[in-house]
């Protein structure tokens, strides 16, 4: 990297001031920092990687996919119309990129201190050379650069998969996804790199709009009779094995809570016929969803497949804003977690089961130290995912191994997953993890906690091999 590179980014960026402790940091770091990304868990488009067609310009990759950017700019009254979110009654909205991508110069100074505008200078000075400042002045010059280099080779979606060093990336795609993409990847070489995730909510969540249709379209893929609980369980496996064909190793399941549920069959069946009426309760849509975690570690256990619980958002609660722009347009909010109580009923089921694997995620971080790390630190199925969504900062990633280590260790975690839509954010963000971690291990080496040696092996460990151990990649 030249000089001007180095004065971006410092080549010392979160690691410890105090002169021993970052030498440690700098050296573990070293060691790891090349090693090939894993990207278990995230939200890339597979068409991206299928066609391999070149990204049309600046704004439509970086901002408009991008709801942490996009969420800030709407918190200081910049409305999303004016930076081109589509709406869903396909109303007016700004459609000259160069604008909406001055917009987002002349407000960047809001990032100051979010872990957005450490991924994006990565990004800006990494990935595309750049050796200015990003501001208003330098708004074309970068729009200019960034689409022009979007238009060569070197750019198209494959070629910065291999210049990431990304070994693996999963997608992640619905119950009644047709994984067209997926398909198209069928037999070449690309195929081990470019795996899909089941992500069954949207024939989970009784509470969502198309639940019904998402069900009876559910049927129609499988062949199985989704208006009964059996056929309904029934195409649920069915979907799993074609993912499974398709190189899924994981479930996700991204619900409001940890709530788990173990009911009779006669209460299973009279619940999902009240969920089906199209007229269901709050308490039924949440006994739905519980239920349907316990079957779904039933379900693991028969197949294999790693199951990922992202609990504790609270979703869409700008309903205006929803009801204009849809989902994932930044108004969910972390919510207060209870899972000592919530998977009590799947734990006493399964939790004792050595060959399940469960990864638990929070955005309630009280819950690090007093439930989620004892409960991993017990539980042969139980793992502990990385900080996420709002946590997946430098601050987040140092309270999480502050409070998690002591209760769970570090073998009970899975590294890092980028859980991203921002695909050359990737390397920011997993560049952060590994920062992080090197700074958190150099300190307890420092402090005669751990040796030196024991540090190396970690912070391979944390980097690449307990995400492989913990996907079965």
């Amino acid at each position: 990297m030249n000089t001007a590179l180095n004065s971006l980014l410092d080549p010392d960026r979160l690691f410890p001031t105090g002169t021993k402790t970052r030498d440690i940091a700098r050296g573990l770091y070293s060691a790891i920092k090349d090693l090939p990304i894993i990207s278990p868990h995230g939200h890339t488009d597979p068409r991206w990687f299928a066609e391999n067609e070149c990204f049309t310009d600046a704004t439509s990759l970086l901002l408009i996919p991008d709801h942490y950017l996009f969420r800030m700019l709407y918190s200081q009254g910049i409305s999303l119309e004016s930076l081109g979110i589509p709406r869903v009654d396909g109303g007016p909205v700004e459609t000259d990129k160069r604008k909406i991508w001055r917009t987002f110069a002349a407000n960047y100074h809001l990032f100051r201190g979010t872990p957005s505008s450490i991924w994006m200078d990565h990004v800006f000075h990494s990935v595309f050379g750049l050796t200015e400042l990003f501001s208003s002045a330098t708004a074309d010059q970068f729009y200019d650069q960034i689409t022009a280099d979007l238009q060569s080779d070197a750019y198209r979606p494959r070629a910065l998969m291999d210049r990431f060093n990304i070994e693996v990336i999963a997608t992640t795609e619905g119950a009644i996804d047709d994984l067209k993409h997926h398909r198209s990847l069928a037999g070449t070489p690309w195929a081990k790199r470019v795996i899909t995730t089941f992500r069954p909510d949207d024939a989970v969540d009784p509470e969502r709009e198309d639940f019904v249709e998402n069900v009876r379209r559910l049927g129609e893929l499988t062949g199985e009779d989704t208006s009964q609980w059996s056929g309904y369980l029934d195409a649920m496996r069915a979907r799993r094995e074609t993912f499974r064909e398709f190189g899924a190793t994981a479930t996700d399941h991204g619900h409001p809570s940890a709530a788990t549920a173990d009911l009779s069959l006669p209460d299973c069946q009279a619940l999902f016929a009240r969920c089906l009426s199209g007229d269901v309760s709050a308490s039924d849509g949440e006994l739905l969803r519980a239920q349907m975690l316990t079957e779904m570690a039933g379900m693991s256990l028969e197949d294999g497949m790693v199951m990922q619980i992202h609990a504790g958002a609270k979703r869409n609660v700008n309903k205006p804003l929803f009801e204009r722009f849809g989902r994932d347009k930044g108004a969910d909010m972390p919510s207060s977690t209870n899972y000592i109580d919530g998977l009590s009923a799947l734990l006493n089921k399964y939790g004792n089961e050595p060959s399940l694997k469960i990864i638990l995620f929070t955005l309630d971080e009280t819950t690090y130290a007093r439930e989620l790390a004892p409960l991993a630190g017990h539980f042969p199925c139980l793992k502990l995912g990385p900080p996420w969504w709002f946590n997946d900062s430098p601050e987040g990633m140092q309270r999480f191994r502050q409070q998690a280590t002591e209760s769970a260790g570090f073998y009970n975690t899975v590294g890092f997953n980028d859980d991203t839509r921002a695909f050359l954010s990737i390397p920011a963000r997993h560049d952060v993890a590994r920062r992080m971690d090197c700074r958190f291990l150099a300190t307890l080496v420092a402090e005669g906690r751990i040796r030196l040696n024991e540090a190396e092996q970690l912070a391979e460990d944390l980097t690449y091999n307990l995400v492989k151990q913990g996907y079965n990649i």
